[in-house]
């Protein structure tokens, strides 16, 4: 696939490229490449913009560390709209979100608890049994998990898959509690998991 390829008169000469999660299919975000840009992703395997605002050549997670690693390029029918596939290496918004669009389904509904336990540890709302956790300190979350890890084992062993869910629903919670607590993201564990998975 050539730059020359695509028809761009419509877009003043950029084609724009939507990045696609190639793992799950999620659609992460919308860019622009000139010609430099679009060779230079193709050359280094890195996704590569070219910034409207700044005039420049700008390759995703360079500030960031959050590189987006491509796995496949398509042409739209009309040949004039990139697809990239691509892992990325974390968060791709700005804003810390796995994805630039806010559909239901961008973060999944881990997210949207870890969203909410976030929310708790900031606001530490009263009545609520997370932050009573954040109040007993990472030594109480931390036991927790251990206690849940315990269960979750004994209903696996046992095979008790109901128990097992449920258990295990119990040890993603406090796993998320753990995490805001010392100041991890699903984003960060995503990443470790990618990287070694390189």
């Amino acid at each position: 696939m050539q730059f020359d390829d695509f028809k761009l008169e419509k877009n003043g000469g950029l084609l724009p490229a939507i990045i696609q999660d190639a793992r799950g299919g999620k659609v992460l975000m919308l860019g622009y490449m000139n010609r430099e840009a679009f060779e230079k992703s193709c050359a280094e395997g890195l996704v590569t913009f070219w910034s409207r605002t700044r005039q420049c050549l700008w390759t995703k997670g360079e500030t960031s560390g959050n590189y987006l690693h491509i796995c496949n390029m398509y042409r739209d029918c009309d040949d004039d709209t990139l697809l990239v596939t691509a892992i990325p290496d974390g968060p791709v918004c700005h804003r810390g979100t796995r994805s630039c669009f806010d559909t239901p389904d961008a973060e999944g509904f881990l997210g949207e608890l870890e969203t909410i336990i976030r929310q708790r540890h900031r606001d530490l709302p009263e009545g609520s049994y997370t932050t009573k956790l954040f109040i007993k300190g990472v030594k109480a979350i931390a036991k927790k998990v251990g206690e849940e890890a315990a269960e979750t084992v004994i209903e696996a062993v046992d095979g008790n898959r109901e128990r097992f869910i449920y258990e295990m629903g119990d040890l993603f919670y406090h796993q998320l509690v753990l995490m805001e607590q010392m100041g991890v993201s699903l984003a960060d564990i995503e990443s470790e998991l990618a990287l070694r998975h390189r």
